[in-house]
């Protein structure tokens, strides 16, 4: 069975990156690969599809609010956008809506942070590389901020409720390091983000002119998507619970990249234990929390992001796993 689960984890890796049909149906490859998973790993139970088919209601519901939303006022946004871009310099726009979306991500939530950065990559017409590079960094700095409360996003809420600790246990926790990473990608996305010399009407008609039936298309994709990611995180449930959890701290840091395919909530959901001591707890969630932002699987506000913005795999990929990688090579040199 281990050596099966190895194999689907190497195919959910690599075919979206190496095949093309695959990339462009990755929201149905997830639910597939996820559905072989838990069938073939004996975790699959009327318990656990009901449980994988009930926890996407909630993000499909959001996603198809706010896309309907964008699509009746857009124009404002545009405006509102357009008048921010006049008041500060381009380089100060960029990098204070990264760190701001990051920060109120723990507010607002991960899932409306997203929304809120499609809406505003749409009105500033980036071309194609810049667009790639301001959503990776962007939600890297909101999977980053929304883990400091509970409201944020799963992550955060099952980490509070295995530990039982208090609504800011992990803004104190993780506050020192996450606070100062937000800022750096901010100040990251305001150096590689390239200033527009003309404006790029192709990325806003993708979003704005779609019909509604598109809207609700889309919808569907993103249900099956974060259905899939569930049936897969339980299926890897047994392999994580006998050989994973029970690693000594750096090891556990480096193998949660394995976060940047499998849903992180799972992962936390299995590792996280109140006999940890900080340190643990720390490295744990800083694994899981920077491997998300890598690919798109990794987190919900990557998913959400790329879907609207037709955003590939590859793309995502060649630009996410390098600065990814980096932060958590510098979190490692200071942390462990």
């Amino acid at each position: 069975m281990v050596l099966w689960l190895i194999i689907i984890f190497l195919l959910v890796l690599l075919l979206p990156l190496r095949i093309k049909v695959v990339e462009n149906n990755i929201e149905l490859f997830i639910f597939i690969m996820g559905t072989i998973t838990a069938i073939t790993s004996g975790s699959w139970s009327r318990e656990l599809f009901l449980k994988a088919a009930s926890n996407p209601i909630g993000i499909t519901i959001a996603v198809l609010l706010a896309s309907l939303l964008l699509k009746w006022f857009h124009r404002s946004i545009d405006r509102f956008i357009n008048r921010l871009l006049l008041a500060l310099s381009f380089r100060w726009c960029i990098a204070l809506t990264v760190i701001t979306m990051g920060l109120v991500s723990s507010i607002i939530t991960a899932i409306i942070s997203s929304l809120l950065l499609v809406a505003i990559v749409t009105s500033m017409r980036l071309d194609t590389k810049s667009t790639v590079r301001y959503v990776v960094l962007s939600c890297f700095s909101i999977g980053l901020g929304a883990s400091l409360t509970p409201v944020g996003e799963p992550v955060a809420t099952i980490a509070i409720n295995k530990l039982g600790e208090d609504f800011f246990y992990l803004f104190n926790l993780l506050g020192p390091i996450i606070i100062p990473l937000i800022i750096l990608l901010g100040v990251l996305a305001a150096i590689l983000v390239k200033k527009p010399k003309h404006l790029h009407e192709f990325r806003e008609a993708q979003i704005n002119n779609e019909t509604y039936e598109e809207v609700f298309y889309r919808g569907i994709k993103i249900y099956l998507f974060v259905m899939g990611l569930t049936l897969l995180g339980s299926g890897f449930k047994t392999v994580i619970d006998l050989y994973i959890i029970h690693l000594n701290t750096p090891l556990l840091y480096w193998i949660n990249t394995v976060s940047a395919v499998l849903d992180n909530a799972t992962l936390a959901a299995a590792e996280m234990s109140p006999q940890m001591g900080e340190q643990k707890v720390r490295a744990v969630l800083l694994g899981l929390l920077i491997s998300g932002g890598m690919l798109i699987p990794g987190n919900i506000p990557n998913i959400i992001a790329a879907n609207k913005l037709g955003i590939s795999s590859k793309e995502w990929a060649y630009f996410g796993v390098p600065v990814g990688l980096v932060i958590m090579m510098i979190i490692y040199a200071f942390l462990l």
